[in-house]
């Protein structure tokens, strides 16, 4: 991700030059003043002294806009591999570990108790810059608040006896253990209710009795003894405890710096920062075409059947269906061709057929929707090559309402129209429940993932799915043994190209009198595709 912006900026600088204490409710007071370089060093050394912190305390340093994208981006990186392994293993498996620890070490965020004081940093303050871009809707806080608990739990498990009990005592958290009496009495309850005191010997187990609303998940269960309003724990499953009390704190804590928003978006270098990283994906550039003119118009049909994602494959069917797509849908769809090979001409004459099939002619096809596919590539408004839509973009933007086709149909159809439409693509029904089950946990590019191993017929795909055009790239790869799909011969008949090319010189030299119009529709693409 590329940002205009100065070669190097505190962070102190992003509301008020003059400014050296900042009050935002999200984030307490954060101070920026060098004039007391001693306290802000003795609190860094006791912040990064732990191996573990519930992140309570906001970052009191400066720091370059350029440490900011890089730290966001890292972090933004792990939390995308702790949600994929997350679905692909069991949590805390062996291989989920061994993946984790790798990702870990290779973006340089903290292992272990051992970790130097800079890895705790960039971990500390790369976790406060994604919650101002995660806090901005239920969604992105819900998948943040979900990876954060995850890495959390991961990162705590790792953690010796000794050091949990710091933890715990240094966070307030004063669970009281049971008398040896009273752990005697309850004995035989204990031991029949908590799985993890099974095969150890009672007194060597210590169990904390806390109320059972903050042990839910293990009430849920079944793993504790209930009674008269408290849950008995024992010390193994203490994690469960700690969790639920991050994740509330990390749910508040996202809530009150969504207030803040509008302070933090008013200095124009980090809003663009922060908007790209909720609606990033980590992976290639599509908005520079590598394969132009290696896809033809006949190849359409049979290629939307074979290695388009279900997103596209439905936009597909439906303008084929109904001859017209909405203006979500052609965006959607129209930025996906471009990014799979589509040249502007082909996108003209693709477009102009199929519109002109229906209840637009060829006049008003010319006056009303050629300038906006010109658009797209770059060629009228302001001239920017746009980038297709990625998976993040096309599930938390612009959701479809009746009658329109774009969008995600993991996130926004029902299910049951779901479940269908997998049946009717041949998803075997042991399938068709994978996907929903997947669904259901809202892991919607995982269930896009899960159905191109179904429909390509692949055990486990060695990518993570992160963009409709890379869903494309690696299914060509698997049909055509990892070759670049190859151009067919475009057998158009010479009159539909004839006519393609006339409302191409037509829409390529509009009359005057639409100047004005035309102004109009620049000022709207501009502020549609400025997110693309």
């Amino acid at each position: 991700m590329t940002y205009p912006r100065p070669r190097s900026v505190p962070l102190r600088s992003q509301w008020r030059r003059q400014t050296t204490v900042l009050r935002l409710p999200c984030l307490g007071t954060m101070q920026f003043s060098s004039k007391k370089p001693r306290a802000v060093t003795d609190l860094k050394a006791e912040l990064y002294s732990q191996p573990l912190q519930f992140y309570a305390q906001p970052p009191l340093e400066n720091i370059s806009l350029s440490e900011f994208e890089s730290f966001a981006v890292d972090r933004l990186k792990l939390l995308k591999t702790v949600e994929n392994l997350g679905v692909s293993y069991v949590k805390l498996n062996d291989d989920y570990l061994k993946k984790l620890d790798n990702e870990i070490r290779t973006l340089n965020f903290p292992q272990d108790a051992k970790d130097q004081t800079e890895k705790r940093r960039k971990d500390h303050i790369s976790h406060f810059i994604l919650r101002l871009a995660y806090c901005q809707t239920e969604d992105l806080r819900r998948w943040f608040i979900q990876q954060e608990v995850d890495l959390f739990k991961y990162r705590f498990k790792k953690l010796d006896s000794g050091e949990k009990l710091e933890f715990l005592h240094k966070n307030n958290l004063q669970y009281n253990t049971i008398s040896a009496e009273e752990k005697d009495n309850l004995r035989e309850k204990l031991t029949i209710s908590s799985y993890a005191a099974s095969g150890v010997k009672l007194e060597e187990q210590d169990f904390y009795k806390v109320p059972f609303q903050d042990a839910l998940d293990l009430v849920r269960t079944r793993k504790v003894y209930l009674k008269e309003g408290y849950a008995y724990i024992p010390h193994n499953e203490i994690v469960t405890i700690v969790l639920n009390d991050f994740r509330t704190r990390l749910s508040k804590a996202l809530a009150l710096t969504a207030r803040s928003l509008p302070a933090v978006h008013s200095d124009e270098r980090l809003q663009p920062l922060l908007n790209h990283l909720s609606h990033s994906y980590l992976g290639q550039d599509y908005s520079v075409q590598k394969n132009v003119g290696k896809i033809s118009l006949e190849q359409i049909d049979s290629l939307a059947g074979k290695s388009f994602p279900l997103c596209m494959r439905q936009l597909h069917q439906a303008l084929r269906d109904q001859h017209h797509l909405r203006h979500g849908g052609r965006m959607q769809y129209g930025l996906f061709l471009k990014g799979i090979g589509l040249s502007l001409e082909q996108a003209l004459q693709f477009w102009r057929m199929e519109f002109i099939r229906g209840k637009v002619d060829a006049d008003k096809f010319d006056k009303a929707y050629a300038y906006s596919i010109r658009h797209m590539f770059g060629k009228e408004g302001k001239r920017a090559d746009y980038t297709p839509y990625s998976c993040m973009k096309v599930i938390l933007s612009n959701p479809p309402s009746q009658g329109d086709y774009h969008g995600c149909p993991f996130r926004h159809s029902d299910p049951e129209l779901l479940k269908q439409k997998l049946q009717s693509y041949k998803v075997s029904p042991s399938g068709v429940s994978q996907i929903l089950e997947l669904v259901k946990g809202m892991h919607y590019q995982l269930a896009c993932q899960k159905y191109f191993e179904l429909t390509h017929n692949v055990e486990d795909t060695s990518f993570s799915l992160s963009h409709p055009n890379q869903y494309f790239t690696e299914s060509q790869k698997v049909l055509g043994g990892g070759k670049d799909v190859k151009r067919e011969t475009d057998t158009l008949q010479r009159p539909q190209e004839s006519s393609a090319a006339r409302g191409l010189t037509a829409a390529r030299e509009p009359a005057v009198d639409e100047s004005q119009h035309l102004a109009e529709i620049t000022k709207n693409l501009e502020t549609d595709f400025q997110d693309a």
